[in-house]
């Protein structure tokens, strides 16, 4: 499962839960999966003087170049065909000079085994050699997608602004995701969003780029956060008239933090609540709910804005559902608040990279697959010993 963590200074992309630069190296087949044809052969020379003498049991080798198409390379597959004959070959002899049966090694049936083999190996060649190519096609694409996501979702800084950050992004199945989530220092103050786009694949994709291009752009003007919210209300509608899609719309909560008043606004767009961790408590900040982007004009009512405290040591997190709703074994949703209160309440503030780090280990514990994407943002007020460690480096561009 491919997983990107944002949270190193200077925008660099670190730690176990990064992306790795595309190497073209098709991933190595499970163990077992390797082992097979050899296994399989076993399986054939141990049950060969098990069974009757009239039961050609070498013959069930024809099967063998199949099997190595699973997992070889079409040298490999046509090596183990030529064996396969060989072998097939080799016990035919051992029965007739055994003197079990009275025909001999050319026999109808035998040369008939043979050339099946050698068919069936021409055949799992050729599937090998096709599963190669589409090996290096969905490579080579899945490089491509990743490099899109990482121009799309740029790392999150340590620090920005007035207030530290980390970020994590887990795709459900692919690099390319519909989840979303970006921060900017403005004049306002820090602005950030967190979305999940309807739909998957390319178009969810191109949703994405246009929404955080709207935010990056609006996040600066002077209006406050529910313009910013309108804007980016205007940008779905005009992208679900583009592309025909009526019912495209984009779940998001943005937030604005105000260093003077140490205060966060927040806007939720049908999104998941954000939690908020202070002074070993843990508890999710609800709000007035709206529609999500791209469904305004479904109500008269406009969205509104809600406010709350986030002082020094406080950690706002902001999430996605495919966090909240990732399930277990036995279809149990992931207990984010629950989990957060185990790890953190009763103990010293933690900084946003502990949080994510911690999401970002316990999240596989409990759910060993997961359904659909999940993006994790965590913002924390600069404290008096933040600031004295803070580099300039760590800043936003």
């Amino acid at each position: 499962m491919s997983r990107r963590r944002h949270d190193d200074a200077g925008g660099g992309d670190k730690g176990p839960g990064r992306l790795s630069d595309p190497d073209l190296q098709v991933p190595a087949p499970p163990a077992w999966l390797r082992w097979l044809p050899v296994t399989y052969v076993m399986f054939v020379l141990v049950l060969e003087p098990l069974t009757p003498v009239q039961w050609p049991v070498s013959f069930l080798l024809v099967a063998l170049p199949v099997i190595a198409a699973f997992t070889l390379g079409p040298v490999g597959v046509a090596g183990f065909t030529v064996f396969a004959v060989g072998l097939e070959g080799t016990l035919a002899g051992s029965v007739c000079c055994a003197g079990r049966v009275t025909h001999d090694l050319w026999e109808r049936h035998y040369v008939g085994a043979y050339v099946s083999t050698a068919v069936v190996g021409v055949l799992g060649t050729a599937l090998a050699a096709h599963r190669r190519r589409q090996e290096f096609r969905l490579l080579h694409a899945s490089s491509i997608a990743e490099a899109l996501m990482r121009t799309l979702l740029r790392p999150v800084p340590r620090r920005v602004g007035r207030v530290l950050a980390a970020g994590l992004y887990r795709p459900a199945e692919a690099v390319v995701g519909g989840d979303l989530f970006d921060i900017r220092t403005t004049e306002c103050g820090e602005r950030a969003v967190i979305g999940d786009v309807r739909g998957k694949g390319m178009p969810a994709v191109r949703t994405v780029a246009d929404l955080l291009g709207c935010f990056r752009q609006t996040a600066h003007d002077p209006g406050d956060l529910l313009h910013v919210a309108d804007t980016m209300e205007r940008c779905i509608a005009r992208e679900a008239a583009a592309i025909a899609d009526d019912e495209l719309f984009v779940t998001a909560a943005l937030v604005e933090y105000d260093p003077v008043a140490h205060r966060v606004t927040i806007v939720n767009r049908g999104h998941v609540e954000p939690v908020l961790i202070s002074r070993g408590e843990v508890e999710a900040l609800s709000g007035p709910p709206s529609l999500p982007l791209g469904l305004g004009s479904m109500t008269t009512e406009r969205p509104g804005t809600y406010d709350h405290p986030l002082l020094p040591g406080d950690v706002l997190v902001l999430c996605t559902d495919g966090l909240v709703e990732a399930r277990d074994e036995s279809g149990t949703f992931y207990p984010l608040l629950d989990r957060l209160r185990d790890r953190f309440a009763g103990r010293p503030q933690p900084e946003p990279g502990e949080v994510v780090d911690f999401l970002d280990t316990d999240l596989p514990r409990h759910a060993r697959a997961l359904q659909d994407d999940v993006a994790v943002l965590a913002l924390a007020p600069v404290g008096a010993t933040a600031v004295a460690r803070s580099n300039p480096d760590d800043h936003m561009p």
